[in-house]
This record gives C-alpha cells, structure tokens and sequence, in this order.
C-alpha cells in the first residue's frame, strides 16, 4: 500500500435520497435558527401567563448558554465518531426539550426546558453544514448549495418573529416551541432511514478535562455579557467583570490542557493556519453588523415608531431579503468563478454603507428610505453567511471539516454576544441623556441612529483588514476522511 491519496467521496445515495437528506440537513439547521427568533415575540405574553417577569432574560441566556457551549463539542466530536449519531442525538434532545418548553408550568420550568432545548440545537447548525459539504463538494454544484444553505439561515430570520407573532396572537404561545415536534420527528425519520452511516476518524480518550474547562469557561464569558446587557451594570460591576475575567483566566488554563490532550475537543494546531484563523476572526466581527440590524432595527420599529412585536417583524424584511439573495449570489459566484476572496471583499462596503445609512434614523424617517437604508446591510451579511462556511472547511484537513463547521458557527455567536452587550450599552447611554430633552420615542430613534452604525462599521472595518489578508485560493474539491482511507486500500 503506497501514499494515501485525496479524492472527493460525497455522501452517495439516489437523487432522491440525497434531496431528501438536504431537506432533513436544512430542516434541522432551520429549526435551530428559527427557536432563537421565533421567542422573542412570544416572551411578553409567555411572562404574562406564567409570571417572573425578573427572570425574562434567563428564557433567552439559558437557550443561548448551552447551544453556544455546545456547538464545538458536537462538531469535534462528529469527526471522530461521525455525523449521523451526533446529529440524531441533537435532534432527539432538541425535540424532546421543544415538548417540555410548550408544556411548562411556571418559568423555573420554562428555564431549564430551554437550557435542555439548547443542549441538542448545539448540534443541528455546525453538523448541517459539514454534511452539506460532504454530500455536494465544490465543483458538484456545492457553492451553489452552500448559498442556498446562507439563503435558509436568512430565512429564518425572516419567518422567527412573523411566525412567534402569529401563535401568539392567534393560537397560544406555547406553540413557537411545539412547532418543532411534528416537523423534528418527520427530520429524524429522514435522517435514520436515508442518511448513511459514515464512521468518523475515531479517536483515544475523550477529553474530559478540556471540554469541562471549556464549558465553565464559555459560561461565564456569556453570563457576564448577558448581565452586562442588562440596564444598571457597568464594565466594572462585579456581575459582569466577574464572570469575564474568569473566562480570560480559563482560557489559559484551556490552551495548555488542550496542547497535551491526546485528542483534543479543539485542535489548537489548526489556528497556526493562516487561513483558517482570519476566517473565524471575520465571523466573529460581521456579527456585529448582523446583530445590528437584526436586534436594534426590530427595536426601533417598536420603541420609537410604535410597531408592534409581529409588524416589526415584517418592516424588518428588506434587510432578511437582502441577506438571502446576497447568500445565493455568493454561492452562484463562488460556483461560476472558483474563488471566493473577490466576493467576500466587496461585503464589508455593502455593510459599512448599509450601517452608515442607519445614522438616518429618526421618529419621522420614511418606510422607503429606512428599507433602502436596510438592503445593503442585508446584502453585506448574506456572502458572509455562505462564503465563510466553504472557506472555513477548504482551510482545514478533511477530518476536521466538522470542527471548521462548528468553530466558525461558535464565533459567530461569540461576536453577537459581545455586539449585544457592547450596543446594549450604548443605546442606553443614549436614550438616558436623550430622553428628558426630545422625549422616549426620539430618544429611542437617536439611539438606533447610534448603535447601528456604530457596531456595523467597526465589525465591518475590522473584516476587511482581515479579508485583505486572506489567501487568495481556488476552490479545491476536498476529500473526505473515509475516501482518504478508501483511497489509500486500493493503491
């Protein structure tokens, strides 16, 4: 037996069967996404009806805590032991904690149902997105598919907030989380009947001691800018810098376990690839641009102009739809051309003139100026969302594709946590030193006029350094870990 040799080696069943996986990929990956928009219209009402309103926060950290704490872990471990058990495990674990949610008596309940709903959503979005790389590489129509992979996670924020408004308002608010039920068990069928089993690389022990460093170490990185995020706290209060500084002296403790862990929950060798460590630093910055507008716009539809939950929602559109048909068109170009960094390069302008547009915002701003101020943000966002995914998995080895999935997912959601705590104290800076002199609603106006372009430019400004330096490659069609293998047995 000679070398090993690469050579693609997709997920291979009848085109019926893979266009049934993809739906089954793509469903799970969107109802993952659509339980972090679909509650936040509900929440008013879910308080309401079940009281502790102090513990509003705790029904969205809780969620966030354990899907972000997660999402590393399910990726790491997918490439060892192979996707299809991990992912049926997150579903099942997402499904049965949707049931709980809907059926929960009090918020205490209502918390630790979301905690557990989170523990399997950790799963869906990073091992979807490694098995669509698997089942269409590029140059099999996989940029393509990459795009429309984009295009759904802009959808769900789209159909989150109209759909959490509908079944409040119409049904019972308990249905934003049964909604997963049906729609899960159907996934799981199409997963455990068509889906093949692939085994992953294998690995020694697990790594015990780095994946319990690294929960803590998240955890409280999240609870101190959850609590940050709240009104009253300030960088240096002991809730929030507390729990932020713990996770600083964690992370070290992390690096070093990590480099003497046999088989490591997060392979530190690959951030020595330049590539690969620029793209995560560029999914990590863009979310501010994304949380931007897709926290503070929503926002300022209700605060300052009086919309409600459902309607703010909707006037929300033109960026979604901007971010949607941004993803496919990268997709589309990244398939035609084979390069991707020509592209990405032109998002951060999109972005910077969507986000300095906002700095228009006012009580008595048109709804067709505020939409064209929206599309650009929206188109910046989308290459992003698709781009960075093939780039991350063409930067990295082929038994590390679920890794480069889920760790570019993790920084993404990292960059938002930071976004939201960093503008949630610059709105209310502003709305406090605004309100006594123009009133609530101009103060809240003033704000988004702030926060907006504030965060949108600065992650968008950093990004483009970043994408500067990025390599200029052409899309390679990668192997996978099993043809690798099957290649090496037949020389």
């Amino acid at each position: 037996m000679s070398g090993l040799t690469y050579h693609s080696s997709p997920v291979k069943t009848d085109n019926k069967g893979n266009g049934l996986i993809l739906l089954a990929v793509l469903g799970g990956m969107f109802l993952a996404m659509l339980d972090q928009t679909i509650v936040g219209t509900a929440l008013p009402r879910i308080t309401s009806e079940l009281g502790g309103s102090a513990l509003y926060t705790w029904v969205v950290t809780a969620y966030l805590l354990t899907s972000t704490v997660t999402v590393p872990l399910y990726g790491r471990l997918s490439d060892q032991h192979g996707r299809k058990p991990l992912l049926l495990i997150g579903m099942v674990v997402f499904v049965a904690g949707s049931a709980l949610c809907g059926a929960a008596q009090d918020m205490g309940q209502l918390i630790a149902f979301r905690a557990l709903q989170g523990l399997g959503a950790g799963a869906l979005l990073p091992l979807s997105i490694a098995l669509v790389m698997e089942m269409f590489p590029p140059g099999q129509n996989g940029a393509r598919v990459q795009g429309a992979l984009g295009g759904v996670m802009g959808l769900t924020y789209l159909a989150g907030p109209f759909l959490g408004g509908v079944f409040t308002d119409h049904a019972s608010w308990r249905w934003a989380f049964y909604v997963n039920v049906p729609l899960g068990i159907a996934l799981v069928a199409i997963i455990v009947s068509r889906l093949p089993h692939r085994p992953g690389t294998g690995g020694g022990r697990p790594d015990y001691a780095g994946i319990a460093v690294f929960t803590v170490a998240v955890s409280a990185l999240l609870l101190g800018l959850t609590e940050k995020g709240l009104d009253g706290h300030t960088w240096t209060d002991l809730p929030v810098a507390g729990p932020i500084l713990l996770a600083l002296a964690l992370l070290a403790v992390f690096v070093a376990v990590e480099r003497r862990a046999a088989s490591p929950i997060m392979p530190l060798g690959l951030f020595a690839n330049r590539g690969y460590t620029l793209v995560n630093v560029i999914s990590f910055c863009t979310a501010f641009s994304m949380y931007a507008g897709v926290v503070f716009l929503p926002r300022y539809f209700q605060e300052a102009l009086g919309a409600g939950a459902t309607e703010s929602g909707l006037r929300i559109y033109p960026m979604m739809l901007g971010m949607v048909a941004g993803s496919v068109l990268m997709g589309a170009l990244m398939s035609r051309t084979r390069r991707y960094k020509p592209w990405l390069l032109a998002s951060p302008f999109l972005l910077v003139a969507g986000s300095l547009a906002c700095s228009g915002l006012a009580v008595d701003s048109g709804g067709l100026a505020v939409a064209l101020w929206m599309l650009p943000l929206g188109l910046g966002v989308g290459p992003m969302l698709s781009g960075l995914t093939v780039v991350a998995q063409q930067s990295v080895e082929p038994q590390y594709i679920g890794t480069a999935s889920a760790n570019l997912t993790f920084f993404r959601q990292i960059g938002g946590s930071v976004a939201l705590a960093v503008g949630g104290t610059l709105y209310t800076s502003e709305v406090a030193a605004t309100a006594p002199v123009h009133g609530l609603a101009a103060a809240h106006a003033s704000a988004a006029s702030v926060v907006i372009p504030a965060l949108g430019v600065a992650g968008a400004v950093i990004a483009l350094v970043a994408l500067v330096a990025l390599p200029n490659n052409r899309l390679r069609t990668p192997a996978t870990p099993q043809s690798k293998v099957e290649a090496g047995f037949a020389s």
